[in-house]
């Protein structure tokens, strides 16, 4: 099926990545409708009503004492939006801003937030249609949720700000008229239904999820490259040693390394040489594997905040109640996105430690810098410092965002998450993170090469192949660049994955 129907309950990662990145069309379920429908009435019941409920019938923030006068509740809505939509920086890209627009029609359908079905179907028509609003990177403090970026969004339904459409950046109310859609007159509540909620981090974080999967396979496959190249012993992935300190992210890193090096000619070779190796390769199993435990608990978080209501105030209309509280609060995700890029940046800095042992030929008695000629040719030094500079710039990255916090709103918002930047700076480490393992497997591969006629393990042959296919062995100096930038594509693309597990089976 290329839909997904959201109910507010059962949305998945694989349902983002689906929608985000392969086109997957919305629909919002039957079920969820009707209580859409019931929540918006009581809203506008309570307003006929006279009742003060916040940002409803009254300001927002520091200005929840103002009443609203029933004739403005709803330039109220339109207001909130095109003031707090002051973003700045570059805009997130397309993947974020489908992501985005799903995760909060998700959260919207679960009829707690008083928005109405057709404002919403709005939403769904321009995801639908592929009419991406224009949303800066910078300005979420992260509480109440990401009130400036998903204003970016908002005001596209009422055909203010920019979109891209087709490609090319247009005028909101231009992109709406080219598919026959008209600008929606917001009801009371709604656009604080559309601007209050932790959507924008969670939507980057969720994506940052996915491929951080994919970025811990590359990590041990590059890892057991390098092991071979290095003529590592085996004995640090035995799983009795591993069964005696039972982390599971440890025993999964242990277990891909003896499936990959199965049948190595060339670990067999060495293994009477020495009885234990440097910590990079000894004590890779511990790192990567804490790394994955760490991701996990990311994940598990994220899962829940992909079908949790976040913003304010939650309209429990059976209940004839709208209580204010703080599901807003960037927190969750935000202190889980640091724990993200501390996990992913380990896997960097453990990995710039092979890369270093590789060319520095007192270590691994392979040719000094990976190439013949060494002296008229530099070979891999360069790589190598590459390699410090990224692994050093993701450790101010990897500086917690979630410890700081400025109040805002005149001291009613007076602890805020900065989850917005724990968000984005995860995506950056994990980018960052990507290049070094691409840069090891430039390494590892002519390392490799030096080993023949020693036959390499199952795994690890199927992925140097792969990888010589499209990256050659490095004869004498040339234009480095472009192997670093093919290297970095196959690791991206997930190419040594699929060789690699083509041989031994799904890794873990």
């Amino acid at each position: 099926m290329s839909t997904v129907y959201l109910n507010g309950t059962s949305l998945t990662l694989q349902d983002v990545e689906n929608v985000a990145r392969k086109g997957y069309k919305v629909e919002i379920a039957p079920e969820a409708k009707k209580l859409i429908r019931e929540c918006s009435e009581s809203v506008l019941k309570w307003v006929e009503e006279g009742r003060v409920v916040y940002g409803i019938t009254t300001g927002f923030g520091d200005l929840a004492s103002v009443a609203i006068p029933r004739d403005k509740v709803r330039q109220l809505q339109e207001n909130l939006l095109m003031s707090h939509a002051c973003g700045v920086g570059e805009d997130y890209p397309e993947d974020v801003v489908r992501a985005i627009m799903l995760l909060r029609v998700n959260t919207l359908t679960r009829g707690y937030s008083g928005i109405s079905l057709a404002t919403l179907q709005q939403m769904v028509d321009l995801l639908n249609f592929g009419i991406h609003p224009v949303v800066p990177q910078q300005g979420s403090v992260g509480a109440s949720g990401d009130l400036c970026p998903l204003s970016h969004i908002a005001i596209a339904l009422i055909g203010i700000g920019e979109v891209v459409y087709k490609g090319k950046k247009m005028p909101a109310a231009d992109a709406l008229a080219a598919v026959g859609l008209k600008p929606v007159e917001l009801q009371p509540k709604e656009g604080l239904a559309l601007n209050n909620g932790t959507t924008v981090m969670t939507a980057v974080a969720a994506l940052c999820t996915i491929d951080a999967a994919k970025m811990v396979k590359n990590a041990d496959i590059v890892a057991a490259l390098s092991a071979e190249a290095l003529h590592a012993v085996p004995y640090a992935f035995d799983q009795r040693t591993h069964d005696l300190r039972p982390h599971l992210g440890q025993s999964v890193v242990a277990q891909n390394m003896r499936r990959l090096l199965e049948g190595s000619e060339i670990v067999e070779h060495y293994k009477k040489d020495r009885v234990q190796d440097a910590y990079s390769l000894r004590c890779l199993p511990q790192v990567h594997g804490t790394s994955r435990d760490a991701l996990n608990y990311v994940r598990e978080k994220i899962e829940v905040e992909i079908n949790s209501v976040t913003d304010n105030p939650i309209v429990f209309h059976k209940d004839g109640e709208a209580i204010s509280g703080g599901n807003f609060h960037g927190e969750p995700m935000a202190m889980a996105m640091d724990f993200f890029g501390i996990a992913a940046a380990e896997i960097a800095s453990i990995s710039e430690r092979r890369i270093s042992r590789l060319v520095d030929h007192k270590l691994s008695d392979l040719p000094p810098f990976l190439v013949k000629d060494s002296g008229v040719n530099s070979g891999f030094m360069i790589p190598q410092y590459a390699a410090a500079a990224i692994v050093s710039e993701n450790k101010v990255l990897a500086h917690p965002s979630v410890v700081d916090s400025i109040p805002t709103s005149a001291n009613q918002e007076d602890h805020v998450s900065m989850g917005g930047y724990s968000a984005r700076k995860g995506r950056q480490i994990l980018d960052n993170v990507n290049k070094v393992i691409a840069i090891e497997a430039l390494n590892a591969a002519q390392g490799m090469d030096f080993r023949t006629p020693l036959k390499p393990g199952k795994g690890t042959a199927a992925a140097h192949a792969e990888f010589r296919k499209y990256v050659p062995f490095y004869e004498k100096d040339q234009y480095m660049h472009p192997l670093v930038i093919k290297s970095l594509e196959l690791v991206e693309n997930g190419s040594l994955i699929k060789a690699a597990e083509a041989a031994v089976g799904e890794l873990n």
